[in-house]
């Protein structure tokens, strides 16, 4: 092939490529993010904000170390503060509860430019109850709805919304040792639930939660007549009896609550793919091995699967979430526009 030939080739894949980059360049905004799991949460969420004009990349709080996390996300700087084209995204945690009480809600709170979840974490919008059957289908691939995740999480919200309300005034208050959000996990956990009778498993969480408001009433009379109001200003905040499942620390609710029954439940409907494949196959071995073959290599476990969820946006705390972004996007847009 002559030099001329190469030259006219190189050529033209030079002008193909070209034709390919945007005409105008956009404005990239950096997304700082907490870890590896974020980053996926963070680029299906803003993603919805890119158009012709803004694109997002979304990566870890630092390029020089291996430091991750909330603090770090939030306080990083790559030659400018965040703020114009750099914007941290983090876990809500319960400094968005607390309302500026501590020093890290006012850090998370007073700078417009870190973006919180609203929700506790991403693993609470990953655990939004209307999308765990479709979880389920995606493990399994099996659509047979046997429970029903949005009463189950309805009825856990509304046995632990008045314990929860204790640990928020406690927090607010500073008086975290009195009641630790890891003891409050304890209490809250969902052991032993059978998915065919789920109520037994909750009822154990209600005793357990009595005896611990029943402990706090007794211990801690200062806070009488003060929970009513931050009930009430709980609910401004998107927190009510029957979504309190959100708000809770998102590690404890996928593991501890949620994957109490997502586990059994996509067991049971594997096995039950499994008992009709073989009951179609019949005699035929050889059908049958290579189907239960090809159906084992079509399922995922469901812990892969729930981090993959994107079916939240619905949720009234992505709701909150939504505008937070929209706001930020129109004040830059104003900033340019000027």
């Amino acid at each position: 092939m002559s030099k001329h030939l190469l030259s006219n080739i190189s050529s033209a894949y030079l002008e193909a490529a070209n034709r390919l980059r945007p005409k105008t360049k956009k404005r990239r905004i950096v997304a700082y993010v907490e870890s590896y799991d974020d980053i996926f949460f963070w680029r299906s969420v803003l993603s919805d904000f890119e158009d012709e004009n803004t694109e997002f990349e979304v990566m870890l709080p630092s390029k020089t170390n291996l430091n991750r996390g909330k603090k770090t996300a939030m306080m990083n700087k790559l030659g400018e503060n965040l703020g114009q084209c750099m914007v941290a995204c983090v876990d809500a945690d319960l400094d968005y509860l607390l309302q500026r009480n501590t020093e890290n809600s006012r850090k998370m709170l007073d700078n417009p430019y870190v973006i919180h979840t609203y929700a506790y974490a991403i693993e609470s919008y990953q655990c939004y109850a209307p999308s765990l059957h479709n979880v389920c289908v995606m493990s399994t691939l099996n659509d047979r709805n046997i429970f029903n995740f949005e009463e189950y999480l309805v009825q856990y919200s509304n046995i632990v919304y008045d314990l929860f309300v204790w640990l928020v005034w406690l927090h607010r208050h500073g008086r975290f040792s009195e009641f630790p959000l890891s003891t409050f996990n304890n209490i809250c956990s969902v052991e032993q639930l059978n998915v065919f009778k789920p109520v037994d498993a909750l009822e154990q969480v209600r005793k357990n939660v009595n005896r611990k408001i029943a402990w706090l009433q007794h211990n801690v009379k200062e806070s009488k007549g003060k929970l009513g109001a931050l009930r009430q200003e709980l609910e401004t905040l998107g927190l009510n009896r029957d979504n309190t499942y959100l708000f809770i620390q998102g590690h404890h609710l996928m593991e501890n609550v949620v994957f109490s029954a997502l586990d059994p439940v996509c067991t049971i409907l594997r096995r039950e793919r499994e008992k009709n494949i073989k009951a179609l196959a019949g005699d035929n071995k050889k059908q049958m091995d290579n189907e239960l073959a090809c159906y084992s290599h079509s399922q995922c476990p469901p812990e892969q699967m729930i981090r993959r969820n994107t079916q939240f946006k619905s949720c009234g705390a992505y709701k909150m979430l939504k505008a937070h972004i929209a706001k930020i996007l129109e004040v830059r847009g104003d900033e340019v526009s000027g």
